[in-house]
């Protein structure tokens, strides 16, 4: 049985694996420039964040039908509970579905169908989080939030907001209107900084977005005033060091920043990000740190600790402390 944990930056647009890439391309009527499942993991060598994302979007073109949602959602969580996730905050990116002609209705109803069942079927429970795309205009995000109301908590799934996408040259504070909007609403807020930027995005998501939780965030260590804040305000750090390995944030999983970052008192969690294209879901990630940073055990407990801490259940102080607990009695192999 593997350890207890949450997992708190999974995009699940990026748990389409080869296999039901090609089904549901052949579902859908769609043509892939890959001759078979074997030639598109070929393509899964990046050499940064933008090689990926090109391939990224280029995928979601199977992506046509609540059906295809309601899959790729089940997928994954079949997968993430396999490898001990207990609870996951899941990402969306709806203006590249918009993009694409497919609905908000369509997208949400199919992934919240997969979530809806989840906690029945996977054991897993589940938050849905919107993120926008930071290489897309402000006036975009504004008119994505706007189109999701109906799809927000309490009504809808749609629990907070988020930012991702090409980070460089795309500072947090473009975004400072629709992060007022949404907060107004009620929402939870998160976003990618510190992956591929630079530290002070990190500083601009908490002072002018209002984030909760920075994403990624790697790069804080470059500044020790802001190691000391994040320490201080106890933000939540959600790490993914396969993918800081695969998009070449880090160069060696073993020169990860991680082991110091928790020396330092940071809040570290850790997640899978892209777990079909980054070679790791929840678990594997765990496996990974576990092999390559020589963690001990009650480190990867403390981990899973974190993870749960940072999760937004708020609203259901019960769960945290049963999966905390879940944690603590816990016996390593």
């Amino acid at each position: 049985m593997p350890l207890p944990k949450a997992e708190l930056h999974l995009h699940i647009e990026g748990t389409l694996e080869p296999e039901l890439a090609f089904a549901l391309a052949a579902r859908n009527g769609v043509e892939l420039p890959y001759a078979d499942t074997d030639a598109l993991r070929t393509a899964y060598e990046f050499t940064d964040l933008q090689s990926f994302l090109d391939l990224y979007y280029g995928l979601m073109a199977v992506l046509r039908t609540e059906d295809d949602f309601a899959d790729l959602a089940d997928a994954y969580l079949a997968r993430a509970a396999a490898q001990g996730v207990r609870h996951a905050e899941i990402f969306f990116d709806p203006q590249a579905h918009l993009a694409r002609g497919v609905a908000m209705e369509t997208v949400v109803a199919g992934l919240g169908r997969a979530l809806d069942r989840s906690e029945a079927v996977h054991g897993v429970s589940t938050q849905l989080i919107m993120c926008f795309l930071r290489d897309e205009s402000a006036a975009s995000a504004l008119e994505t939030l706007e189109t999701a109301k109906p799809y927000l908590a309490p009504q809808g799934p749609i629990v907070g907001v988020g930012l991702d996408s090409a980070e460089v040259g795309h500072p947090p504070a473009k975004f400072r209107e629709v992060y007022e909007a949404a907060a107004a609403l009620g929402l939870r807020r998160v976003a990618h900084a510190g992956e591929e930027g630079p530290p002070a995005y990190i500083t601009e998501a908490l002072d002018v977005l209002g984030a909760e939780r920075i994403d990624h965030g790697l790069r804080c260590v470059e500044d020790p005033e802001l190691v000391a804040r994040l320490v201080r305000d106890r933000v939540p750090l959600t790490l993914c060091p396969l993918s800081n390995v695969r998009l070449r944030a880090v160069d060696v999983l073993a020169e990860h920043p991680l082991p110091a970052m928790l020396d330092a008192g940071l809040l570290c969690t850790v997640n899978s990000d892209d777990p079909a294209y980054f070679g790791g879901y929840a678990g594997d990630n765990f496996d990974a740190v576990r092999v390559a940073l020589g963690l001990s055990p009650e480190r990867l407990r403390e981990l899973a600790r974190n993870s749960f801490l940072a999760a937004f259940l708020e609203h259901d102080e019960d769960r945290r402390s049963r999966y905390l607990a879940e944690v603590e009695a816990y016996e390593f192999p």
